[in-house]
């Protein structure tokens, strides 16, 4: 039947504390509904589907195993934890100052910095193929940041922009809304699932060990993360140079399957 007017003024009303957290719960219902598009986005970022080209690279893998430097499980273990450790040291400052300062202006000067710093033909032009395929994407897939096609436009008519897929990353993330410390982690993350997959292809080992080799190395990539995160870009360094030489050979092979 119908409610008594107590009932019914209680319900409708209700009392001012209950009134009160109404209020406080909608304004985080409404704050979650903006901040969703969002975290959608950072997910789609590290989804292996979205077409930045990083799976047409091999880090060097396929030069190393030509070269008789990868021959066992083992082998490949350390050579995915030597590229993790490479790219922390090298890379992830790169990314941490762009995400800190998503901007064109910080983003040029790093992008020079990274074409300066890498003497690795092989992966200067796997870098910047990787960037510029990355920054083509986002600008076209997230259209919520109007910032990231406007910043293309301008660096493609500048002409002397190399598009290094690290600091593009950090900038992507940074106008995401990603924290330092996640787009770091993310970076170091796209790698190791990059090389996996590239080992995976290259019959080294096969899906479910890769899930498996994947999951084992990611308390290393953790540990890494954290020696290496937040660093200045002046900080940055290569601590395996034999990779650097490796991943140089690529171009000579006579057969190969990636790109670099």
């Amino acid at each position: 039947g119908r409610l008594a007017p107590g009932l019914r003024s209680f319900h409708v009303g209700g009392p001012p504390e209950a009134s009160t957290e109404a209020n406080v719960s909608h304004g985080k219902e409404k704050q979650a509904s903006v901040e969703l598009p969002l975290h959608w986005s950072e997910w789609q970022l590290l989804d292996s589907i979205l077409p930045t080209g990083g799976f047409a690279h091999s880090f060097g893998l396929e030069a190393a195993i030509q070269a008789r430097l990868i021959s066992s499980p083992d082998d490949l273990r350390t050579y995915v934890i030597h590229i993790l450790e490479n790219t922390g040291s090298l890379l992830l400052p790169f990314v941490c100052t762009a995400t800190t300062s998503p901007d064109l202006e910080t983003w040029h000067k790093l992008d020079r910095m990274l074409d300066a710093t890498l003497t690795n033909e092989v992966s200067r032009k796997a870098s910047t193929a990787q960037g510029s395929a990355l920054l083509r994407v986002a600008a076209s897939v997230f259209t919520e940041v109007p910032s990231l096609k406007k910043m293309r436009e301008i660096s493609l008519n500048f002409g002397d922009v190399a598009f290094h897929h690290a600091p593009l990353f950090g900038i992507i993330c940074g106008l995401l809304g990603l924290h330092r410390g996640t787009s770091q982690r993310a970076y170091m993350f796209i790698t190791l699932r990059d090389i996996i997959s590239a080992a995976t292809r290259l019959n080294l080992v096969g899906p479910l060990g890769a899930a498996v080799l994947q999951h084992q190395i990611a308390f290393v990539a953790e540990a890494m993360l954290k020696k290496w995160k937040d660093r200045a870009v002046e900080e940055a360094c290569q601590t395996s140079p034999l990779l650097d030489t490796v991943q140089g050979c690529h171009a000579y092979l006579f057969s190969r399957l990636f790109c670099s």
